[in-house]
């Protein structure tokens, strides 16, 4: 049963009161996060249903336990422990025939009347058929099962702003797909595994990666079922990156995008990323992202639009660049370094294809490579296979290019109106303002949390992380000199020309040495 709602006051949590939701995609990073603020800020919500797989040989109530155990919901824990009783797991998979329920599914959530699509394999370069299934037969086999469900008030299908990245400018309106939903079905169930892997690239452009197309195909699935008994709606979020305050400053916990910018420099592994001049990013937190999800949902039930509305979330405000977003990082990476950093964050932005395959070749690929097998031959044994970390860089910076390299535009009218429309007491709880963030502040919290939740580094060993710092600044400073001076020392070949290298060489020693002192013992 549904509570009596109070039309004065917060608005939002007075819908949610008395509701049971079902949930997928729950363990995930925004998932998480949706669930924690459900809890903690719709206090007589009924129950959240979380749809779990079995992954790794952990049941989904094995899941469940651990996800309760979570981080996330440390400040639930202290002030109201028993809204973790609320959360009910449905055994299930999105990506099995029929989400891989019980025959009696339906009956279990009877009560339900919103529900969250979250779940989606996030790999840009997913293979074409897994993606399909996970990220648009998921969406076919979910609207199904609302269709039975008799109380239903609300479906919120979580996209992505770059579902259309082919273009620039994004308006609020499911786009033609990228190719005919049946072809593609078709495709994915008769096409044999290497063929199909074969035609990919061809068959998907423009779209960039498997995960783009297949979030285009999902909003066609969502517009064509439209509104048949109850409202749905499309929301759109932008690059989501740490939280700004809930469920802590910089909560992270996963290492996609951006996050893995960030381990990558801390750890003094990439030098070289790719953007162009003036592109401003387009990060959002997402404490944000998931406030303005969960206001999306209030809106799309209490107004029962018969038209599928799209919710683009997005920090076109934001008046950092790529640029700004690598140098801020090494400024913080270096204020609150990362443990065992192997080198200092330092590097490059570059605008053109070729300076990167020649950067990352010098900077990146040799050192490690050199790393690798002189560690070996020595017996030492390295955190990380620096070969494979290689690797890995190359691919993170080929996924993440061509976002890095363009500059969007995502109509947000539906947000910003939305934003105006709730309650001051609704304001207070759920922060819709992109304008709201201070950058810096939220760099700096990027990185601590990175730091703290994603990598679990303790705070009593910053200092120690400092002085570590220290030295791989002095090596770094020491190894460009002695790189600088070969390359004069090919250069020139006269007596006065050395003459004049070494005597430099000599003075640039003693003041780093100088410098290196000073920074030591301040």
């Amino acid at each position: 049963m549904v509570a009596p709602r109070d039309r004065r006051g917060a608005l939002i949590p007075q819908f949610f009161a008395g509701r049971s939701v079902l949930i997928t995609g729950a363990t995930g990073f925004v998932g998480k996060v949706l669930v924690e603020r459900l809890l903690s800020t719709c206090p007589d919500i009924s129950t959240l249903h979380l749809l779990l797989r079995v992954k790794k040989g952990a049941t989904p109530s094995e899941r469940l336990k651990e996800l309760k155990e979570s981080q996330v919901f440390d400040v639930v824990r202290q002030r109201n422990p028993s809204q973790l009783d609320k959360l009910r797991v449905l055994e299930g998979d999105v990506a099995a025939p029929g989400l891989g329920l019980a025959a009696d599914a339906a009956l279990t959530l009877q009560d339900v009347s919103v529900v969250f699509h979250s779940a989606a394999t996030l790999k840009f370069d997913e293979e074409l058929r897994k993606a399909v299934d996970q990220n648009v037969r998921s969406v076919m086999r979910l609207l199904e099962l609302c269709d039975k469900l008799p109380n239903m008030q609300a479906f919120i299908h979580v996209s992505t702003a770059y579902s259309n990245a082919e273009l620039s400018s994004v308006e609020e309106r499911v786009y033609p797909p990228p190719a005919p939903l049946e072809a593609v079905l078709a495709l994915t169930d008769h096409v044999p595994d290497p063929t199909l892997a074969g035609i990919t690239h061809q068959y998907i452009a423009p779209k960039p990666n498997t995960y783009t197309f297949t979030k285009a195909l999902a909003e066609t699935v969502v517009e064509r079922h439209g509104n048949t008994g109850y409202p749905i709606s499309i929301f759109r979020p932008t690059i989501v990156i740490s939280a700004q305050k809930h469920p802590f400053p910089g909560w992270i916990e996963n290492f996609n995008g951006p996050s893995g910018v960030v381990v990558a420099t801390g750890k003094g592994l990439l030098h070289v990323f790719p953007t162009k001049c003036g592109v401003h990013t387009d990060f959002l937190p997402v404490d944000i992202a998931v406030d303005t999800l969960i206001a999306v949902a209030w809106e799309t039930a209490v107004d029962h639009s018969k038209e599928v509305r799209v919710y683009n979330c997005s920090t076109g405000a934001n008046p950092t660049t790529f640029e700004d977003f690598e140098r801020n990082l090494r400024r913080e990476t270096t204020r609150h370094p990362l443990d065992g950093a192997l080198w200092y964050p330092s590097g490059t932005a570059v605008q053109t294809k070729w300076a990167r395959t020649l950067l990352e070749f010098l900077l990146q690929t040799v050192p490690l490579h050199l790393a690798e097998y002189t560690a070996r031959m020595i017996g030492l044994k390295t955190p990380v296979n620096l070969i494979t970390a290689n690797k890995r860089l190359t691919a993170m910076t080929d996924a993440l290019e061509f976002f890095a390299t363009r500059e969007f535009n995502f109509e947000c009218e539906r947000v910003r109106a939305l934003h105006h429309r709730l309650s001051p007491e609704d304001k207070k709880i759920y922060n819709l303002d992109v304008m709201s963030i201070n950058w810096d502040d939220h760099y700096a919290d990027f990185v601590k949390g990175t730091r703290k939740y994603l990598l679990n580094e303790k705070e009593q060993d910053l200092e120690k992380a400092r002085r570590h710092m220290h030295k791989m600044w002095f090596l770094h400073k020491v190894l460009k000199l002695v790189t600088l001076l070969l390359f004069l020392r090919i250069l020139v070949q006269n007596r006065y020309a050395r003459s004049f290298v070494y005597g430099t060489l000599r003075l640039l020693l003693s003041l780093f040495g100088a410098v290196y002192h000073r920074l030591v013992h301040a």
